[in-house]
């Protein structure tokens, strides 16, 4: 993962491709000293939004332990409800 800006980063593929995505936000979690990242592919008509653990280092990893997933999701969830985030939605139609 390269950072460009506090809103984009490049992610490259299994496949040797980069991406241009879109940081939604991110997240720590003190008690795991782990930090997630929240974010979607800008070519993805779709919007389909990843999370991902990230390091200092900039490396991505997959979420596989279910509690972990189940928490984040709840995470992203209290993201979306914020009235203050339906409002920046709102203006950006």
């Amino acid at each position: 993962m390269e950072i460009k800006n506090e809103k984009q980063m490049v992610v490259t593929d299994n496949e040797g491709k980069e991406h241009l995505m879109e940081i939604l936000f991110t997240y720590e979690n003190e008690e795991r000293n782990t930090s997630y990242v929240f974010f979607y592919d800008t070519e993805d008509k779709d919007e389909e939004v990843v999370v991902m653990r990230y390091t200092n280092d900039g490396d991505l990893s997959p979420i596989e332990d279910d509690e972990e997933y189940e928490e984040v999701e709840e995470v992203f969830n209290a993201w979306q409800d914020d009235p203050k985030i339906q409002e920046l939605k709102q203006s950006d139609k």
